[in-house]
């Protein structure tokens, strides 16, 4: 048994990947306050924000490194389908990602909801969702990941949605709150270890 060092301002992650090689059996679509809406051509900084609101908790910041130019290219791509979950008020709440980018094959890119909303069975309604729209005529894969610095129940909720875990890894990678891409005081259940701390 061995341990591998992390130098300070940076951070360490298992992420397991999973996948779905066949459509589930439907099942009725959850009630929810909630309605998914689709943004075809989203704005880069409205996307940015969304994805740091509900990202921000759990250290998403990939989306937030890259060059308008570079996300521009993901976000506007007509095989990569993004929606944002919305409340009766029109504020965003939540988000999911589709990239239909490889052939066969549907990619559960982001699939978040604010913090506040955990926990409170929404998250089986954008499931729901999410499997009736990435499962179409052509998909033969269904996949997504996770990480040790997502929600806790994130791994075993997509067990339970169907995912089934076919590949560990470790990530080591600088803490975002180090560099200015998140604020310092995300995630403060993660350690941030650097200089100033």
């Amino acid at each position: 048994m061995g341990l591998t060092p992390v130098a300070k301002g940076g951070l360490a992650a298992i992420v397991t990947s999973l996948e779905m090689t066949s459509r589930p059996v439907p099942r009725p679509m959850p009630a929810s306050p909630f309605r998914l809406i689709r943004w075809k051509t989203p704005e880069i900084s409205k996307y940015r924000a969304l994805f740091q609101r509900v990202g921000a908790p759990w250290l998403w910041y990939s989306r937030l490194a890259i060059t308008d130019a570079q996300l521009s290219a993901i976000i506007h791509d007509p095989h990569v389908e993004i929606f944002a979950a919305v409340d009766a008020a029109g504020i965003e709440v939540g988000m999911l990602e589709l990239d239909f980018r490889q052939p066969h094959s549907c990619k559960l890119s982001y699939f978040a909801l604010i913090p506040e909303l955990t926990g409170k069975g929404h998250g089986r309604w954008l499931m729901a969702h999410a499997l009736a729209m990435g499962w179409r005529k052509g998909i033969e894969r269904l996949w997504v990941h996770t990480c040790t610095l997502d929600h806790p129940s994130a791994l075993n909720f997509y067990l339970r949605s169907g995912f089934r875990a076919f590949q560990r890894e470790i990530e080591i990678f600088s803490d975002p709150r180090v560099s200015g891409l998140l604020p310092r005081e995300a995630a403060p259940h993660v350690p941030l270890l650097d200089a100033e701390s």
